[in-house]
């Protein structure tokens, strides 16, 4: 490997070379000053080096940074050293947001870490359709704009609503094909996906439901098209065939 040898004496450093050497310094009055039993972050937040020039947002799924960025509402004159409580309590009143948290990368970043509250179906309004999550509250998304494609229900029911969640979790595949989700009497569920409908008892988990599948898969090997699985019987799945 080359290099070049500069006279520091006659010529400036490199742009690069001094920026690396800045911020080693300041690790180093950064470690310093941490260490002080009296209170090196407050000292810190009076530091225009510590100033936020940048917010990284992760995590992110429908909701747009900019939305994030405008609840954050992070000014000119924040610094990383300051208590991020708060902006993760104006983060947190988004009814979209699950969960979030709050990292600063030295000297300037701040990481913004959420986890959303995901889309698990669309029901029907007086506007078209609205979109809830598991716990069958309902979401600041246009299902019109964003284009989404989810199950259909007819009524804001939280037991559905967690069972679509659980599946969207553990079977996403299978959450994919489920166009309809609906109420039959009072003890069953009646589930479509393409070509099919299933059959189940109204407390059916997602790891039930995904039973279908194999069952689904050796019927395709032996070219039997089925009309209608039913879940409804302990320990079995049984086709109806078209």
């Amino acid at each position: 490997m080359t290099g070049v040898v500069a006279d520091t004496t006659s010529r400036p450093e490199p742009r690069r070379h001094r920026r690396w050497t800045r911020i080693a310094a300041a690790v180093v009055v950064v470690a310093i000053v941490a260490s002080l039993p009296w209170g090196g972050p407050a000292l810190m937040r009076r530091m225009d080096f510590f100033r936020v020039r940048k917010v990284e947002i992760r995590g992110a799924v429908y909701l747009t940074p900019s939305e994030l960025l405008g609840k954050l509402r992070v000014d000119s004159t924040a610094n990383v050293w300051d208590d991020p409580s708060p902006l993760v309590a104006r983060l947190m009143t988004h009814p979209q947001i699950r969960s979030a948290t709050i990292e600063r990368r030295l000297p300037s970043t701040l990481v913004v870490r959420v986890q959303e509250n995901l889309p698990v179906a669309l029901v029907p309004n007086a506007k078209g359709f609205a979109v809830i999550d598991g716990r069958a509250m309902p979401l600041p998304i246009d299902p019109a704009a964003t284009k989404l494609d989810l199950p259909i229900i007819a009524s804001r029911d939280t037991a559905i609503a967690r069972l679509l969640a659980q599946l969207r979790a553990g079977y996403p595949s299978l959450f994919d094909r489920v166009s309809e989700v609906r109420r039959q009497g009072r003890n069953e569920l009646l589930v479509r996906l393409p070509a099919v409908r299933v059959r189940a008892l109204a407390d059916v988990t997602a790891d039930r439901l995904a039973e279908v599948k194999p069952v689904e898969d050796d019927l395709a090997r032996r070219h039997l098209a089925v009309a209608e699985l039913d879940l409804r019987y302990r320990d079995q799945v049984i086709a109806r065939l078209q």
